[in-house]
């Protein structure tokens, strides 16, 4: 039997748990997003990041994401790239934070 998840990302506790620190903590993380939207321009170029975000963006804007367009773009290339890369920018993620002297609660429980 398969087991279905209410959001796109509760597959893998990792992922639930950077998706809790987004949410949370928005405004103090959300140059980590840029960073990771800069990195990821780096590899596929500005322009197919703009055109792929207009086709996937969404219309109402009502998530707790949408509201940032920074936020919301990087949570949407994290919800389309493959689950092994998600997990591996949620490891890159908590890494950066680490590395930058940023400690939060629920890090701790978070094991890589």
């Amino acid at each position: 039997m398969t087991q279905k998840y209410k959001r796109w990302y509760d597959h893998d506790p990792l992922l639930m748990e950077v998706m809790e620190l987004l949410r949370n903590f928005q405004d103090d993380l959300r140059g980590q997003a840029e960073i990771f939207l800069n990195k990821i321009e780096d590899h596929v170029g500005k322009e197919a990041i703009e055109s792929f975000y207009e086709k996937v963006k969404p219309v109402n804007g009502n998530r707790w994401y949408d509201k940032d367009p920074v936020l919301s773009r990087a949570v949407e290339l994290l919800r389309v790239v493959p689950q092994d890369i998600q997990r591996q920018a949620s490891r890159n993620f908590l890494k950066a934070l680490r590395d930058q002297g940023i400690e939060i609660e629920y890090m701790k429980n978070i094991e890589e």
